[in-house]
């Protein structure tokens, strides 16, 4: 694996976490360093990090505390 690869994958946390826990990308990066954005899309995916899940997850936190305000009413 390049040397440049290697320092972004254990530069992000997440990251270095997905590509433990899902060893077969080692094989990807060693191959093509271009895959390495790849995995990082996959990675957004599982540990839902892209903007749609922040959103999402901002508009259930708002649900859940109009519902706790009327729960008090």
């Amino acid at each position: 694996m390049q040397v440049a690869t290697l320092l972004k994958i254990k530069s992000n946390p997440n990251l270095y976490r997905y590509l433990r826990e899902n060893s077969y990308w080692y094989k990807y990066l060693n191959r093509s360093p271009l895959s390495l954005k790849e995995m990082e899309e996959e990675m957004k995916e599982k540990y839902r990090l892209r903007p749609t899940d922040r959103l999402e997850n901002v508009s259930n936190t708002i649900k859940m505390i109009e519902s706790f305000l009327e729960v008090m009413r």
